[in-house]
């Protein structure tokens, strides 16, 4: 393994728009915290690619040798509509609807969510606390808010008075936004509104008798703003001022914007050092929703019940199409590229089986001293996953030239490129070992094994006629059988 201090990581901060070195607040130590699901349904699988890109990231900050603490929250006291200070709860709405409880809402939807991010080989984050578990020190956070002056109260709610923060902060330096622009492309509030200004939020909601999730308050039974639990939970753990606050590019604002507004007029201080956001995930070259059709949950891709994708598709090989693109960039999602994936998939896959056995020689025709350190340096360019895999792919080359006796390792050389590539392919990508095993791969291998099982038989029989015709048809199907001590095989 490597050691961080070996290593110069730099990394796409979108507070100051620029890559930078990274360089963590404590030695040795990385404190993460990545915006989790609002569990009021299934997980998206946009949202999937979003968690799996920070897996990506915790994984390589380990693998560097940082003890990282990732924090991962759980909304589950729901927030509005369209997120805006008016409408229905999303999870309250959900229990409504399906006339349960909303706490069993916020069950099946996060055991949903934990199961899909384990099939696709998600580590677990070190801490992932609830928005429900935090109600306290969220009404004390608002309280030291409106002790500053930078929020009020209007009917049993709480505001955050934005204009009047930023009279001493800048609200929108992370979007790039100027309050005086937003101010002018804002309608005028109604005289129903209770804001003083339209880009005011809510830190508290006051509850309407037909609100079912509430709390005791010093401003009346109410519920917290979407935003302020981030807020809470992510300095809670992370202290006031920690290294890397994730999440997907859509949060930039306002839910980011305000948790950096809600934090300095708290703390007094910036709370993150490096912003980092993942891009979207479309599905056809179109935008991913539900009202339209063009939509995938991630379970319709494993087992194959969908009108959009030819086949089903392992959770290992959707990662590591996920993993061909930046995470910073859109990247759509078809059945051509999932059914591309799923061979390069296994064409890795196989040459990284083949490497214990790899024959080796006095000295070796490929610097893997060099390479290694390419796919460092990949890694370290702002966790550059597609560039990495490229890598991969030129060991991949070599490992087959020196199988067919084109090229040659020394012992040495093959052990450090095994224990390279293994450490990048498995412990970095998260990808998992073995071949992709869908229900048509299966399907194939019982079939094969009769095939085999036909021609060992003919072979017994001296039939060699027959026992060529199977091997010739298959060769001429792009199957190649294999003949060795342990019995025949076969690779596509």
């Amino acid at each position: 393994m490597a050691l961080y201090t070996e290593q110069t990581l730099k990394v796409h901060n979108s507070l100051t728009g620029t890559k930078e070195t990274f360089t963590p607040i404590h030695e040795g130590h990385v404190g993460m915290y990545v915006c989790g699901p609002t569990v009021y349904s299934n997980v998206h699988l946009g949202n999937c690619r979003t968690f799996m890109s920070f897996d990506l990231i915790f994984r390589y900050l380990r693998h560097l040798g940082y003890k990282v603490r990732f924090v991962r929250n759980i909304t589950d006291a729901g927030h509005l509509e369209d997120d805006a200070d008016q409408g229905e709860d999303k999870i309250a709405k959900k229990a409504r609807l399906e006339k349960i409880e909303p706490m069993e809402v916020v069950q099946r939807y996060t055991v949903d969510f934990h199961n899909i991010l384990q099939r696709f080989n998600l580590l677990p984050p070190s801490i992932e606390p609830t928005a429900t578990g935090h109600i306290v020190e969220q009404i004390e956070i608002i309280k030291v808010i409106m002790g500053r002056g930078y929020a009020y109260e209007k009917n049993g709610s709480v505001y955050f008075d934005v204009k009047r923060f930023n009279q001493d902060y800048e609200y929108g330096k992370l979007s790039g936004r100027k309050l005086e622009d937003m101010i002018a492309n804002t309608r005028e509030l109604t005289a129903q509104d209770e804001k003083r200004n339209p880009q005011d939020f809510a830190l508290w909601k006051k509850a309407e008798p037909q609100h079912i999730m509430r709390w005791p308050s010093p401003w009346g039974e109410g519920f917290p703003g979407w935003h302020l639990e981030c807020t809470v939970m992510s300095t809670k753990y992370l202290g006031d001022t920690f290294d890397i606050h994730g999440g997907g590019m859509d949060l930039k604002f306002p839910h980011h914007e305000c948790e950096i507004a809600q934090a300095e007029a708290g703390n007094d201080q910036s709370p993150v050092r490096y912003w980092l956001h993942a891009n979207m995930l479309t599905l056809n070259g179109k935008k991913m929703a539900k009202s339209t059709g063009n939509n995938l949950l991630p379970g319709e891709i494993f087992s194959g019940e969908n009108d959009i994708l030819s086949k089903p598709f392992a959770p290992t090989v959707v990662r590591f199409f996920m993993m061909q693109a930046h995470y910073t960039s859109i990247l759509d999602l078809s059945d051509e590229a999932l059914l591309a994936a799923e061979k390069g998939y296994n064409r890795l896959m196989e040459a990284m089986e083949q490497l214990p056995g790899l024959p080796t020689g006095k000295t070796s025709d490929f610097d893997v001293a060099a390479w290694r350190q390419r796919c460092y340096d990949a890694m370290n360019d702002d966790f550059n996953s597609p560039v990495l895999i490229a890598q991969l792919f030129e060991a991949v080359k070599t490992i087959n030239l020196v199988r067919d006796g084109k090229q040659s390792l020394s012992p040495a050389d093959r052990d450090t490129l095994q224990e390279t590539m293994e450490g990048f392919a498995f412990e970095v990508l998260g990808l998992e070992p073995g071949r992709s095993q869908t229900q048509e791969t299966e399907k194939l291998e019982g079939v094969m094994k009769l095939v085999i099982d036909l021609r060992n038989q003919a072979r017994a029989n001296k039939d060699y006629h027959t026992s060529d015709q199977i091997r010739d048809t298959l060769s001429e199907l792009g199957i190649q059988l294999k003949d060795g001590k342990e019995g025949t095989t076969f690779t596509l």
